[in-house]
């Protein structure tokens, strides 16, 4: 079965306790998914629950007309003059809430939960439940008196469905089958949503489970579930189906949402009715599809297999250094969760992906201040180019909402990115200063749209959805900035995410979330500004687009300010001499030109670059989650400090690491080395985060210059790597410091011209390429540029 998947250790999560998390156990699923539907394996050996999930399925929030306060800018800005920051970090806020302006984001709405009870004879032995990244498949096994139970599930990439079947090597499985909706930790769902429990719906037809439920739109959703059993009996009953004694038991269930149940039932049945394949065939069709995703890119830095389990691994990174194998298997797992959490005509991936278990996760919406662009980081050199537009689409369907919001709030042009958006819900929703004054989102995520771009080399997209975007984006700016006496912007009101200056945090130590963000000139938001305006002038340029506004776009870089120092030699947060830096904070914004930017690199500016290095380094431990140390590992490896990022990871690793590997957003221990909060939510970035750092400490990729091994950590001391992209081509090589090797090819896909700089534990290097051009760069030593067509091939070897 599926003999072409290679199933090592490496790709595999294994696992020796069932769900154990008090309440919440579906924070300790196995997860499996397509890209659309999402199933979460969960429970233990008499019960288990395989909670359902819909990318598209949300529980409608409540949209409202945004109303025309555009007046509070000028206000603001006289406030903010007059140093009243406080009384103008509200004004806009205020005016809001005095309108009764309200808008509630949607929820994720889990579809379901399909049941299992089994029945147990003696007390159980060796449970072990794993995870085959290769395949997507979860894997339920046990010993009960002398009889081997196994159940096996995956979701379907080829025949979009839940295929589940359950066995032992004794011939005789029996249990019963129940859909209902997804249990709530935070009540009864009769009294948290009456009517969500009334309309829920389930019958039962022979071989078939009907289940539906209306959501608050309307419209229905639901499932159909067909029972294929071999041997034995099967029992229907009013809402369970009951299975004894037979050889083994396939459960094949496909979903719907936004649909009519009447119509949707009958359809999937008919759809269920003809599929006559086993469960070995659907999954060597569905793993056709899977695994070639999966293995887009490869990444090998272990010598040998490590057979332990998650438990196991935990334990040894507790002790304070995460084994290899489990940053390894973490870097692999971030790849799996977002080939299966999202998909080219899919909702982007979300901080839940497809596995969450309540109707109202905290912070289930899609936050672009930070979360949503840690997620796609990883993706264009990592791979997953492909998966990106979903990113484009969901944001280019709400922007009228974008213009409208520029235009009533803040009387400009162009669009305004509120920081938090759901599905259709494009206006502003966290009616606070820290959200309502950051107008930097659209700027960000405009960095997506041209790493795409610079990624594929697509001059359609460049000219037909990039550069518009972005134009939308610079058109506010041009009505926003306010030039200074000294010929230079200021930018204000400005939000450095999500901090507050020292000199303005509470001095009697009351603990307020973000007592007073609103500032002049955060760094952040000018490098934001920066790179857009940067990249607007090139793509234009390139695609001979908007002649006419050049010149106007290379006054306005002209006139941002450059970056400032404070007293410790660190970067300034804030770019006015009102605002103190404050240390103890999570976010890393003012980071930015170094990362996820690329304004300059340390080679081009080496003491501003260090600026930017003593500012990461001053940023206190315990203000940490487990999201800003991943971001914190990447920035480390721009910085060419590879140990610092693994030490970034060790912590993340031994604080904000649930025992199926899925990241939280703190520590909920209090155990002193980053942020504690009442609750500790599932949060993905980090997971995702995770692939993008290990891979930051491998390579560096710009349209300019490449680095291998820039910043690879001591401990490891050889390795390999294949099929990472850079910007016009695809990069393998292999490593062995002890014996000072290292081997490497470059391919090229397009038209390349880039600086090549190579680990410097190696002396002498050869390169050889037929046709292709190679010169010593002004750089120094082990910096090369070369110059490839497409199809060349460069070799580098070690001499």
């Amino acid at each position: 079965m599926c003999a072409n998947v290679n199933r090592n250790s490496r790709n595999k999560l294994t696992l020796k306790y069932p769900a154990t998390w008090w309440r919440n156990m579906w924070r300790e699923a196995l997860p499996s998914g397509n890209g659309k539907i999402g199933a979460s394996v969960y429970g233990a050996v008499k019960d288990e629950t395989i909670l359902i999930n819909h990318g598209d399925l949300w529980r409608v929030g409540r949209k409202d007309n945004v109303p025309d306060v555009s007046h509070t800018l000028e206000e603001t800005r006289d406030l903010m003059s007059k140093g009243a920051y406080q009384d103008a970090s509200w004004n806009l806020t205020n005016a809001l809430k005095e309108k009764e302006y309200k808008t509630n984001l949607s929820s994720r709405l889990p579809l379901g939960a399909l049941n299992l009870s089994m029945p147990c004879n003696t007390a159980f032995r060796n449970y072990e439940r794993t995870l085959n990244m290769e395949t997507g498949e979860v894997i339920v096994k046990w010993v009960d008196n002398e009889t081997a139970y196994q159940r096996n599930l995956f979701v379907s990439r080829a025949d979009h469905l839940i295929a589940y079947e359950l066995n032992s090597d004794a011939g005789r499985v029996s249990g019963t089958l129940q859909l209902s909706l997804q249990k709530s930790d935070k009540g009864k769902i009769s009294k948290l949503f009456p009517k969500l429990n009334e309309s829920m719906e389930v019958r039962t037809e022979s071989s078939y489970m009907f289940y539906a439920a209306q959501n608050n739109d309307g419209t229905d959703f639901g499932a159909v579930l067909r029972i294929v059993p071999t041997g034995g009996k099967v029992n229907t009953k009013e809402e369970s189906i009951q299975f004894k004694d037979t050889k083994k038991t396939l459960i094949l269930l496909k979903v719907f949402v936004k649909g009519e149940r009447e119509e949707e039932w009958q359809r999937l049945k008919h759809e269920l009715a003809h599929i006559d394949r086993t469960y070995e065939q659907l999954l060597s069709r569905h793993v056709e599809l899977h695994s070639p995703l999966f293995q887009t890119v490869s990444i090998d830095l272990t010598k040998d297999e490590d057979q332990r389990s998650n438990e196991e691994l935990l334990l040894e990174a507790y002790s304070g250094e995460a084994p290899t194998s489990l940053i390894e298997k973490m870097w692999a797992y971030g790849r799996y969760l977002f080939i299966s959490g999202t998909g080219k005509q899919s909702q982007p991936f979300g901080l839940y992906g497809l596995w969450y278990g309540d109707y109202r996760v905290m912070w289930g919406h899609n936050m672009a201040n930070e979360n949503i662009q840690m997620m796609y980081w990883h993706t264009t050199v990592g791979g997953f180019v492909d998966h990106i537009p979903a990113l484009f689409e969901y944001y280019d369907s709400m922007m009228d909402d974008f213009r409208n919001n520029a235009k009533n709030l803040y009387g400009c042009r162009g669009i305004f990115i509120p920081a938090g958006t759901t599905p259709g819900i494009g206006v502003p929703n966290q009616i606070v200063p820290v959200i309502m004054n950051w107008t930097g989102a659209a700027a960000w995520l405009a960095k997506h749209f041209y790493d795409y771009y610079v990624f594929t080399g697509d001059d359609t997209f460049l000219k037909e959805k990039a550069l518009p975007f972005m134009n939308e984006v610079a058109l506010f700016y041009e009505d926003f900035l306010i030039l200074g006496e000294n010929g230079y912007y200021q930018y204000y009101p400005s939000v450095s995410p999500e901090n507050t200056p020292e000199n303005f945090m509470p001095k009697d130590q009351e603990s307020l979330a973000h007592p007073m963000p609103t500032t002049i000139n955060a760094t952040v938001d000018f490098a934001i500004m920066k790179e857009l305006f940067s990249h607007l002038i090139e793509g234009s340029q390139i695609v001979a687009e908007n002649p006419d506004k050049i010149k106007k776009w290379k006054d306005v870089l002209n006139r941002i300010p450059s970056y400032q120092i404070n007293d410790d030699g660190a970067i300034r947060e804030w770019m006015h001499p009102d605002f103190d830096d404050r240390y103890n904070h999570r976010h890393l914004s003012h980071i930015y030109p170094i990362f996820p930017g690329q304004e300059f690199t340390q080679e081009e500016q080496p003491k501003l670059f260090k600026a930017f290095e003593t500012a990461v380094q001053k940023r206190l431990i315990g203000a940490q989650t487990g999201w800003s140390l991943a971001h914190m590992a990447a920035i480390y490896a721009r910085l060419g400090n590879g140990d610092k990022a693994l030490e970034c990871l060790d912590i993340l690793a031994r604080s904000c690491l649930s025992n199926n590997f899925y990241t939280l957003h703190n520590d909920w221990r209090d155990m002193g080395i980053c942020m504690n909060t009442s609750s500790a939510p599932v949060q993905m970035d980090a997971n995702l985060g995770w692939i993008n750092a290990v891979q930051e400490m491998l390579i560096y990729v710009s349209s300019s210059i490449v680095k291998l091994l820039p910043a690879v950590p001591s401990k490891w001391r050889q390795g390999s790597v294949s099929d990472l992209r850079i910007t016009t081509g695809k990069v393998s090589f292999s490593w062995d410091m002890e014996k000072k090797e290292f081997l490497g090819t470059i391919l090229a896909e397009r038209e390349t011209e880039v600086t090549i700089k190579l680990p410097e534990y190696v002396e002498n290097y050869q390169l050889v390429g037929e046709g292709v051009s190679i010169k010593v760069s002004f750089f120094g030593d082990n910096y090369y540029d070369i110059q490839m067509n497409p199809g060349q091939k460069l070799t580098i070897l070690d001499q």
